[in-house]
């Protein structure tokens, strides 16, 4: 089933809502309401994308969230979750979420971060490219390169580092333990200060107004995105 989005939800009124947005925006569906049925519907179906309730009556759903990621490490999985617990966001983000959606959301916000996640899974699934472009950034990894707006813009080896990760995963919120492990290795986890020195220091080259950042986006108590549309 090509273009299929799987709801994993208990919420009979919220699967049939979705169901029905999604329908009407070219998407096939497939849902379940608990945990033991999940795993079991995602080998069958292979989804496109995951739709994910924390709170499954059988189950937690960031252990099915490591489940579904042990099986499958590509395919998008955004959250729905009435949690709204910054430690619940981080946790999923972790655990290999591609975002999180605070219930009640808005419709248009999610088919939005649907088409993000899809967008950025088809880039990750096709040959690696050399050239990243991510909103006005073009990262050029052969030749060591950036520019910005089409100016060329000298970066310091992290600062090059910290975005390509943001520009790799651009839409996609990225912890900031998850950019400490890629960008300063292992054991730098809790060294959240690094991050943010860098990430003022790379604002000041990436955009127009730093004190007000169109492009790298901060996600309160989670971590960081890059914007691209």
């Amino acid at each position: 089933m090509s273009n299929t989005v799987l709801i994993i939800d208990d919420d009979s009124e919220l699967r049939a809502f979705l169901v029905g947005a999604l329908t009407n925006h070219g998407f096939k569906t497939a849902e379940v309401s608990n945990a033991s049925q999940a795993e079991e519907v995602a080998v069958q179906v292979r989804p496109t994308l995951i739709l994910l309730d924390l709170g499954l009556p059988d189950g937690d759903g960031l252990e099915l969230l490591q489940q579904l990621r042990a099986r499958n490490a590509t395919t998008p999985v955004i959250v729905l979750s009435a949690r709204d617990q910054v430690e619940d966001k981080v946790s999923a983000l972790d655990l290999g979420a591609n975002d999180y959606l605070t219930k009640p959301f808005n419709m248009r916000e999610l088919l939005a971060r649907v088409r993000v996640a899809l967008r950025h899974a088809g880039h990750r699934t096709a040959t690696p490219d050399p050239i990243v472009n991510a909103g006005p950034v073009r990262i050029d990894h052969e030749r060591h390169e950036i520019t910005v707006d089409g100016v060329p813009t000298r970066l310091t080896p992290i600062e090059f580092r910290l975005l390509s990760t943001l520009a790799r995963n651009a839409g996609k919120v990225l912890t900031h333990r998850q950019l400490l492990e890629e960008v300063w290795g292992p054991g730098k986890e809790t060294e959240t200060h690094y991050l943010r020195v860098h990430m003022a220091s790379l604002r000041r080259k990436v955009e127009r107004d730093p004190a007000r950042p169109r492009w790298l986006a901060t996600e309160p108590g989670i971590g960081y995105r890059l914007r691209d549309e």
